[in-house]
């Protein structure tokens, strides 16, 4: 990079120029025969593994580099510029997309047995979501995993499962409640050659190098160690790791798009006709202004995303809108590249053809771009708002007009529904259930508050041997915005506690695992 970059150092540059020269040694030189083969040799990830690739983001502890996410910026990139989706997929996959829920939300076991094989290369894993009747629909998913003894047994199938036919393990969305909703989905670390795990390779239209897998659970036994935070707790688990997987496809994108671009424009050097240089038509030179253009400008708003990301932000719009972008930009630059190719851009053996397949999963994968405009749409219109789920570390929810869902002016606004049924409800009566309940159930081990607006508030403190309730108004470690006559609703047991933060009726700051205690406190 010639120029001074606001988000890469020096440190960045040199790091993308060693993985340029590994990627030019060990990766390219192959792409091609991978393609063919339909596979990537295991001891590839090896390698990458050996050289830090693969735990950018993750505790030295366990193997990982501890770097900033920028690092991981570059190296999706450069992956990406390989001329080969599905070498890219197996990559990103093993680090920004599976190995990532048990860094987030794994115990230490799992993390000494699994992220640190992972990180090391020795081991290649996935994520197993999409079913045959559930896609995007994560929250509807059949596959069972029923608690037997010390053990879960797993029955289901998956699809489209990338890394699924010759990897080590997967991280497995589950049904551990069938009847919860999305309060019964958990993850389950499942060994990928276990007893009654069956896969079968699907036939792609692109992504050749990668392998992708339609998988079956036949009454496959899970010990119950292998079960990452807490059950039920995986449908809002999925819904943070999410956003670094469409991040991560982002970024991927724009790599792509920059590869594809350049590999277009080294044709267009070569070829001749009417006498002279393709790159010497009006026409064709526009287009590639207008593309270099977009791809510019859609790069620098992924890089915004990135740098939220970075700061610890729950950028859910945000990434929602570069996948989207990005995805659909992809397809739009592997066309119009195409066409400069002529007849020789549908032929197998020039890279733009293979670019042409690889790309179109982009709108489909990590969340269609129907979903997409769909999140987007209820953020922009509807002012939802979404929470991260933690395992103790401090989350920042997005809003949709740009401040915190604590906010006063979004808590006076939500106010203004309040008491919709002309019914009081006193604080002091508030206060009087809360407690009663509270002395109830068992010590929550934090802070939580419930924020009424016009500074009325209950603060309880489950840091003791009980749970203690005041009006006092103090910063705690969980804050939930909700309205009288919601609060009323949750205590008199007509409103259940997950619906109501599904639904937005209850709006969370701060530690989502404080908020996953409510189903308790009000049962």
């Amino acid at each position: 990079m010639n120029k001074k970059s606001y988000y890469f150092t020096e440190e960045h540059d040199l790091f993308r120029q060693g993985l340029k020269d590994f990627l030019a040694k060990e990766v390219h030189p192959n792409i091609d025969q991978w393609e063919e083969d339909g596979r990537i040799p295991k001891e590839v990830m090896k390698k990458f593994g050996d050289m830090g690739y693969l735990g950018l983001n993750y505790p030295e502890k366990y193997g990982g580099v501890d770097a900033d996410f920028f690092y991981s910026v570059a190296f999706i990139e450069e992956v990406s510029k390989c001329h080969s989706g599905g070498f890219a997929a197996m990559i990103t996959v093993q680090q920004f997309m599976a190995s990532t829920y048990i860094h987030k939300y794994g115990n230490d076991f799992q993390k000494e047995k699994y992220l640190s094989k992972a990180i090391s290369g020795d081991w290649v894993c996935s994520i197993a979501i999409t079913e045959p009747g559930a896609g995007s629909d994560v929250a509807n998913i059949q596959t069972k995993a029923i608690r037997d003894g010390d053990h879960y047994i797993v029955n289901g199938a998956k699809t489209f499962i990338t890394n699924g036919v010759y990897g080590d393990f997967l991280i497995a969305v589950v049904k551990t409640d069938p009847d919860a909703g999305p309060a019964g989905v958990s993850l389950l670390i499942i060994d990928r050659n276990a007893p009654g795990v069956e896969a079968r390779k699907l036939n792609k239209l692109g992504w050749h190098a990668s392998d992708t897998a339609e998988l079956n659970f036949d009454d496959v036994k899970v010990p119950i160690e292998n079960l990452i935070g807490q059950e039920g707790q995986g449908f809002y688990y999925l819904m943070g790791g999410l956003q670094l997987e469409r991040l991560a496809g982002a970024v991927g994108f724009i790599g792509a798009c920059e590869g594809t671009l350049a590999y277009t424009l080294q044709y267009m050097s070569e070829r001749d006709a009417f006498g002279r240089k393709i790159n010497r038509f009006q026409v064709l030179r526009h287009r590639v202004a207008q593309l270099a253009s977009e791809i510019e400008a859609t790069k620098y708003f992924v890089y915004h995303c990135a740098r939220l990301h970075n700061d610890g932000q729950y950028a859910v719009k945000e990434c929602s809108m570069a996948k989207l972008l990005t995805s659909e930009l992809s397809d739009k630059v592997v066309t119009q590249c195409l066409q400069c190719f002529g007849g020789y851009g549908y032929m197998e053996e020039y890279k733009i053809a293979r670019a042409f397949r690889d790309s179109r999963i982009g709108t489909i994968g990590g969340g269609t771009s129907e979903i997409m405009r769909e999140i987007i749409a209820k953020m922009v219109i509807d002012e939802q708002t979404y929470a991260a789920a933690s395992k103790g570390d401090k989350k920042v929810k997005s809003s949709s007009n740009g401040q915190n869902a604590t906010s006063n002016g979004a808590t006076k606004e939500n106010n203004s529904n309040n008491n919709k049924n002309g019914e009081i409800m006193s604080l002091e009566t508030i206060l009087e259930s809360v407690s009663t309940m509270a002395g109830k159930a068992a010590p929550l081990g934090s802070t939580l508050k419930f924020d009424f607006g016009d500074d009325q508030q209950i603060f309880l403190d489950g840091k003791g041997d009980a749970n203690t309730v005041s009006s006092e108004n103090k910063d705690a470690d969980c804050t939930v915005n909700v309205t009288m006559d919601d609060f009323k609703a949750l205590v008199s047991g007509d409103l259940n506690p997950m619906s109501a933060f599904m639904t937005g009726k209850i709006k969370v700051s701060g530690d989502m695992g404080v908020a996953m205690k409510l189903q308790n406190l009000f049962s």
